[in-house]
């Protein structure tokens, strides 16, 4: 009996880890409308060799503006179009604007959506259309 209480008490602190809080559904007031969902290869160099994932990449309208978004992680599915809860994660410029006459960082911007399930996905702006 007490080699289970003490294996409880050592357990406790990684299972109250795993455990993620639920996100509170009030906070995701953006509506979102997902028109189309693909997979697509995203490749970066690293250290002068490619490394490739595969995202979920949505065409959506957020506040009747028309986005591109791609997830933050790799997915293997796609996406059912219609309508979704999401929030606004924040603006951050990683790449500095060249004009801003004519160019926008719409691509420092990310989108966490809410699925009905209580499960979250992040995703990033990738373009913007009329």
């Amino acid at each position: 009996m007490k080699k289970v209480l003490f294996a409880l008490i050592l357990l406790a602190p990684a299972l109250a880890w795993t455990q993620q809080p639920k996100p509170n559904p009030a906070d995701y007031d953006l509506a979102v409308h997902v028109q189309s969902s693909q997979l697509v290869t995203v490749c970066h160099d690293v250290f002068t060799r490619p490394d490739c994932e595969i995202k979920q990449h949505l065409g959506v309208v957020i506040d009747g503006k028309k986005y591109e978004i791609n997830s933050k992680e790799n997915y293997y599915a796609v996406l059912k179009t219609g309508d979704y809860k999401a929030r606004l994660l924040g603006s951050h410029a990683r790449f500095p604007v060249v004009s801003p006459d004519y160019e926008t960082s719409y691509a420092s911007t990310s989108y966490e959506f809410l699925f009905p399930d209580g499960k979250t996905r992040k995703y990033m702006v990738v373009g913007v259309s009329e």
